[in-house]
């Protein structure tokens, strides 16, 4: 399957929105809805790439670079493109994007049903855990 991996465009608003949904990863639209998207995407710090195959896009992944520190955010990939090395793919570019900005390690958040996934690229599960403080 040839997919090509790609920078954020406006236009994939409609296309991410739809996937995060039926991946239950739409829980906070003001912090991964559109026009949180658009933030994203001028963010100097961000790294916003998505997934494309036959010009339709079925992945994204977000990440930052702070000059310290790594961390991926967000990973998300249609159902029906899933087990077919999509997410693989759009972690191993933006791994290579981190390190051409000089990041000498990369964490990424995690739920109990991602964690096999990202075991197997080889990330390490760390003493800490996420929390959040909703300021809207």
């Amino acid at each position: 399957m040839t997919v090509k991996i790609r920078r954020f465009i406006p236009g994939d608003i409609d296309s991410i929105v739809e996937i995060l949904k039926v991946n239950g990863q739409y829980d906070y639209p003001d912090v991964e809805g559109p026009e949180a998207m658009k933030r994203v995407a001028i963010c100097d710090a961000a790294i916003f790439l998505v997934a494309e195959k036959d010009k339709k896009t079925i992945g994204c992944i977000r990440a930052t670079y702070d000059g310290s520190r790594a961390m991926i955010y967000l990973l998300s990939v249609h159902p029906e493109y899933r087990h077919r090395g999509v997410g693989a793919n759009l972690v191993e570019t933006i791994i290579k994007t981190l390190k051409a900005r000089g990041v000498p390690t990369v964490s990424v958040t995690v739920t109990n049903s991602s964690k096999g996934f990202w075991d197997k690229l080889g990330f390490a599960e760390l003493p800490v855990f996420l929390m959040l403080k909703n300021l809207c």
